[in-house]
């Protein structure tokens, strides 16, 4: 049984306005992203006239990229002892690449933009999550992380239902869409020069040294490596989300139909992840992940056994509740598991290790789809769920000391 009450016998301080700020941010840069990404496989192939193996390949390398930048960028501000600066860097870089969507005459300008913009979010993302925790006190870490999560994801849902108002508005033209996500770009960047400050002390120590060392990595407690490892696993379960929409297709969902499920997943995701961040500064963080991880198991037999669109619907449904209950903690338990000087290499090796895992996940999905059929592929991502929840249990009261 979870007591309410373990962690609020005292007063809890509120949630730092730059925790605020790069929660808009995030909210932001999502819409802008989310808004050409919806589009741009089917642009590619239609309009530019790719294939779509060479549509996986460009994602594959982009989102491979983002994986390695993520582990040096972390590094590189516990060096300095400066996190502003390389997230400001990494969402300018992401800014800067939006306005050639619209005007790339060839596949090859697409494949940079990619490149550089995925370069920028791994430019960014360990540095920011290093500076949410150091700007919020340990009495709000929880909500802080689910705040910023949620943010991001409600602009992971509003990209694409813009995008698919401005399509029907602007009869099909994807390049009037893509200039208008430029804008949001720009705003995410306004925010982080005029409203994101550094914390008073920020945590300097030189002796995490630049480039990333084996000494530093050894210096990472072995409560870190528990949760970057059980992380992992749970990430074998929860391939890409593009094996949603492919369960959509084959229910002969109309085209335009199919980007909705996507846009219920972040709906239910965005508006739970904030409240068990809340939750999670007032009770076990680690039966709150446990339930996540039920969540998931329950996710996936659902898509394998309930035919039809009500097993579509209860499976997303709760797909999008175990991201609410499992990104924001994971993110929470690493800063809780780092000393303060290591935080950004911390978050850039735990986003490297999940951003490996996710990539065997979707290869294996893809293969199990392929080779056995659609039900093999969600069956074993609860069974892969199943082991992480395994391993939670059995090392559940070393995790809560964390």
């Amino acid at each position: 049984m979870i007591d309410v009450n373990a962690k609020s016998r005292r007063p809890v301080p509120a949630i730092p306005g730059g925790v605020w700020a790069l929660g808009f941010v995030s909210l932001f840069m999502d819409i802008s992203s989310e808004m050409i990404h919806a589009l741009l496989p089917v642009y590619m192939v239609t309009v530019l006239g790719a294939s779509t193996l060479s549509v996986g390949i460009i994602e594959g390398i982009a989102e491979a990229t983002a994986a390695i930048t993520k582990v040096f960028s972390g590094a590189i501000s516990d060096w300095l002892g400066k996190r502003k600066l390389l997230v400001l860097l990494g969402y300018g870089m992401a800014a800067l690449t939006k306005p050639i969507f619209p005007v790339a005459p060839s596949i090859g300008w697409l494949v940079a933009a990619r490149f550089i913009d995925r370069i920028g979010k791994g430019i960014r993302g360990a540095p920011r999550d290093a500076l949410i925790a150091d700007i919020s006190p340990p009495e709000v870490r929880g909500a802080s992380f689910g705040l910023r999560q949620s943010l991001d994801t409600v602009g992971a849902f509003l990209g694409p239902a813009i995008a698919l108002l401005l399509m029907w508005w602007t009869s099909d033209q994807f390049g009037t869409v893509f200039w208008i996500a430029v804008i949001p770009a720009f705003v995410a960047v306004g925010l982080i020069l005029f409203f994101v400050q550094e914390p008073s002390k920020a945590p300097s120590d030189k002796s995490a040294r630049f480039p990333l060392r084996k000494s530093d990595l050894l210096r990472l407690p072995s409560t870190y490596w528990l949760v970057t490892g059980v992380a992992a696993i749970f990430t074998l379960a929860r391939f890409s989300e593009a094996f949603l929409l492919l369960d959509a297709q084959s229910l002969d969902l109309p085209v335009m139909l199919i980007p909705l499920v996507l846009i219920g997943m972040n709906f239910i995701y965005s508006i739970s992840a904030y409240p068990v961040g809340v939750l999670a500064d007032r009770v076990d963080r680690v039966t709150l992940l446990l339930i996540g991880v039920g969540l998931l198991v329950a996710a996936d037999l659902t898509l394998a056994f309930v035919p039809g669109l009500p097993g579509l619907a209860l499976g997303v449904l709760l797909w999008g509740l175990h991201m609410g209950f499992t990104q924001g903690i994971f993110a929470t338990l690493v800063a809780d598991a780092s000393p303060s000087n290591l935080r950004g290499t911390a978050f850039g090796v735990f986003n490297l290790v999940s951003g490996v895992a996710l990539l065997c996940a979707s290869i294996l999905a893809g293969g199990l789809w392929e080779w056995i059929g659609p039900d093999s592929t969600f069956v074993a991502g609860a069974a892969f769920a199943s082991v992480a929840g395994l391993i939670l249990l059995a090392f559940k009261e070393r995790l809560k000391r964390a």
